[in-house]
């Protein structure tokens, strides 16, 4: 063994380890505006929560809102459009997911667990085709629910995928009624 080979830290070593954390420290400090200015600005944060007054809304129409820039579907469904989705059995599906943002991850797709809690006539859906993000038509289709003429994925009164590409069922987003004529999304 001879006098260079130690296995004590020298100078040079303490010298190599401070310059690494300095440059780090650099490193990390000229990134930071690079970083920061990825969040949401002030604007999108108070789109985070929209309510939208649906007291105009008569039985068989829709409005869209936009919300967290997709278009939110809200649909006064008639009597005969909740009874078709009731009837709807889950074998019947392509997707038994409710993919609702409420409901646990696994809740099953029946037409209860796709509207609005002791408000059944009431649908708020993200209005976006799962399959590749087209806008699908209103009140279209074999099942006079959504139609996208992109792919020809057809959804039913409930939002969920019955036809076409599309692997799953619209997402219903977080809402809750405020009030019986407001609905808060988000």
């Amino acid at each position: 063994m001879s006098a260079h080979d130690t296995a004590e830290p020298n100078r040079r070593d303490f010298l190599y380890i401070a310059t690494g954390a300095v440059g780090a420290v650099g490193v990390v400090t000229a990134l930071w505006p690079f970083i920061d200015q990825m969040n949401p600005d002030a604007a999108t944060l108070a789109l985070a929560a929209i309510d939208v007054d649906v007291s105009q809304v008569a039985e068989g129409q829709s409005i869209v809102a936009k919300w967290r820039g997709k278009p939110v579907a809200i649909r006064q469904r008639t009597a005969a459009e909740v009874k078709a989705a009731k009837d709807t059995a889950l074998g019947q599906l392509k997707d038994p997911v409710a993919r609702n943002a409420n409901l646990p991850a696994d809740a099953p797709a029946t037409d209860a667990n796709r509207s609005a809690p002791e408000k059944e006539q009431w649908l708020v859906m993200v209005q976006v085709c799962t399959h590749l993000g087209c806008i699908p038509l209103g009140q279209s289709g074999p099942y006079d629910g959504w139609f996208c003429p992109c792919h020809g994925s057809v959804y039913d009164t409930a939002g969920r995928i019955r036809q076409g590409p599309a692997p799953e069922n619209m997402a219903i987003p977080p809402f809750k009624f405020t009030s019986d004529t407001t609905v808060r999304i988000g």
